[in-house]
């Protein structure tokens, strides 16, 4: 293109989880439409240098990159809406930042110069965003910037926003998404909370160009009106974002609003014609489905104090559904805590009401055994069953215990001096462990796989060689695999050089589905590509009805 490329910064205001993640993905689809080449950034503002220490109750999921970067779950947004695959270059933490600053000054890279906050951290967190830019060759680079305008942990952010459109004052825009409250007890949509918020932002140094506005209903004209009067933007500028059945509803949302072209225009770009019919198609089956389809999901990293946070398993949520959409069907999923299972082990029977149930990733030993509990029913009593990571490795120990006889057989991350560990470490990463260096324990990102022919996931994927996202430490122990298989346990995706089990399953003619993957194939479902094997649970689910 002739024009430079463009930026756009989106901010949040009044409240933490007002949908910035999902704004910013949206703006992403809708400029794909008109044919431009996005990428979208991630800051967060946390220490910690990656997402990969955070506890999922309190921040959410963590999304593997294909690098093997642990990020924050907003990145899979991304990745999902726009059908993109994003490199680590994409995601920066003040940790992170603050890391390759002080190491550039150790390295003299800075000719000795005094080192200091202003300007050189913001100076960094430029230079990133050019940086993966020009790696993916955009027309235009989204980039978020985590928490709540006026919070303290941000403000360097926004400093290196406010530099950049100084650096190129014809190619920045800034979007902020504020929310309108409606108080039950006033009955009126209320502006003045998002009035502030645009204030703290000026006094950054920063005019937001669109506001969205985020709220339960639609925002009338006259609440536009007010936004636009005392927050200095045109009226058409103010973006309504009212709460939706599905997030996938939202750029549709968008463009009613006309926001692409408001866009474009804003930063002297051509807007042509836009393409949005598959997004149009995809929210009418959501909207109108034949039939409906009952997944349990059996975890522990639902409890946040009073509040079910279904945020740790975000992936695997949208994975299900992206899988019911296109089949056409409504996705009915339950948040099930494992723990109940081994305190009251008669619930168990409660299983039978789903049509397929799902175990998803995690760590340590907190409801595992419940899991095992669980996936011992579902085998039983032929309940369709997809187990992800974790999941496998507790499908492998449940076979171990009741189809072996290894009563005491278990992974080492639990029991070190169980007698059959059939899940263990990898014997590089042993010293890693006992030297607590656990940052470089795990095999994580995209790894490649070979599948057997005539079986469920080479059926699933129609093809012999796959590509995965990995994030785990154990693995299936190579001295049980000829005991699990002659037991009729098949692994039927292996490491290329066969040493590690990928995915392990029963043949259809014992059960109609029970699977398991080392990986998380949850991280490459989009909702305009369902990932195959969730698209084959959900099918064998929904054939499956009690």
């Amino acid at each position: 293109m002739k024009n430079n490329r463009k930026y756009i910064f989106v901010v949040g205001g009044v409240m933490s989880g007002v949908g910035k993640g999902i704004t910013t993905s949206s703006i992403g689809a809708i400029l794909q439409a008109r044919g431009y080449n996005i990428t979208a950034l991630k800051i967060d503002p946390y220490i910690n240098v990656d997402a990969g220490t955070m506890n999922p109750t309190e921040h959410g999921e963590t999304f593997v990159l294909d690098s093997g970067l642990e990020t924050d779950q907003d990145m899979g947004n991304y990745e999902r809406f726009m059908n993109i695959t994003l490199p680590s270059e994409n995601y920066m933490t003040t940790g992170s930042v603050y890391e390759t600053v002080i190491h550039k000054e150790r390295n003299l890279e800075y000719g000795g110069r005094c080192v200091e906050v202003v300007p050189h951290i913001p100076m960094e967190v430029i230079e990133r965003i050019e940086k993966a830019s020009a790696k993916a060759k955009s027309d235009i680079t989204l980039i978020e910037i985590g928490g709540t305008v006026g919070e303290y942990q941000n403000i360097l952010f926004l400093e290196a926003a406010r530099m950049m459109k100084i650096k190129h004052p014809e190619d920045v825009l800034f979007v902020m998404v504020s929310y309108l409250p409606i108080p039950s007890k006033v009955g009126e949509m209320k502006t003045k909370p998002t009035q502030y918020a645009v204030r703290t932002l000026n006094s950054a140094g920063i005019l937001p160009d669109v506001i969205v506005a985020r709220s339960e209903t639609f925002i009338d004209k006259k609440r536009k009106e007010k936004i636009a009067m005392f927050c200095n933007i045109p009226e058409r500028y103010v973006i309504s974002a009212p709460d939706v059945d599905s997030i996938y509803e939202v750029l549709i949302n968008f463009e009613r609003d006309d926001l692409s072209r408001l866009i474009l225009k804003k930063l002297g770009l051509p807007y042509g014609k836009t393409d949005l019919k598959k997004w149009y198609d995809l929210v009418e089956k959501i909207k109108h489905p034949k039939s409906k389809v009952k997944i349990g999901v059996v975890g522990k990293y639902f409890g946040t104090g009073d509040f079910v946070l279904s945020d740790a398993y975000i992936s695997v949520l949208e994975a299900i559904k992206h899988a019911a959409y296109k089949l056409n069907l409504k996705p009915e999923i339950s948040w099930i805590n494992s723990e109940v299972f081994e305190k009251e082990p008669e619930k168990l029977e409660g299983l039978k009401n789903f049509d397929g149930v799902i175990i998803p990733g995690g760590f340590g030993s907190r409801g595992i055994e419940g899991k095992i509990k669980a996936i011992q029913f579902l085998r039983e009593n032929k309940i369709p069953f997809l187990g992800l990571c974790y999941g496998m490795q507790l499908a492998v120990i449940e076979y171990a215990r009741h189809i072996l006889g290894y009563a005491d057989a278990n992974t080492t991350e639990i029991d070190r001096d169980t007698a059959h560990p059939v899940i263990d470490i990898m014997p590089e990463q042993k010293k890693n462990l006992e030297d607590s260096n656990y940052g470089a324990t795990m095999r994580l990102g995209a790894y490649p796989a070979i599948l057997k022919k005539g079986t469920v996931a080479f059926g699933a994927y129609k093809k012999a060689k796959i590509s995965e996202r990995h994030r785990h430490r154990w693995e299936v122990n190579p001295e049980y695999i000829d005991q699990l298989e002659k037991a009729g346990l098949v692994f039927s995706g292996v490491s290329p050089d066969s040493k590690l089990m990928e995915i392990t399953e029963l043949p259809k003619a014992i059960h109609p589905f029970f699977l398991g993957t080392q990986f998380h194939p949850e991280l490459k479902s989009s909702p305009l590509d369902s990932q195959p094997l969730f698209l084959e649970f959900v099918k064998t689910a929904a054939g499956n009805k009690k």
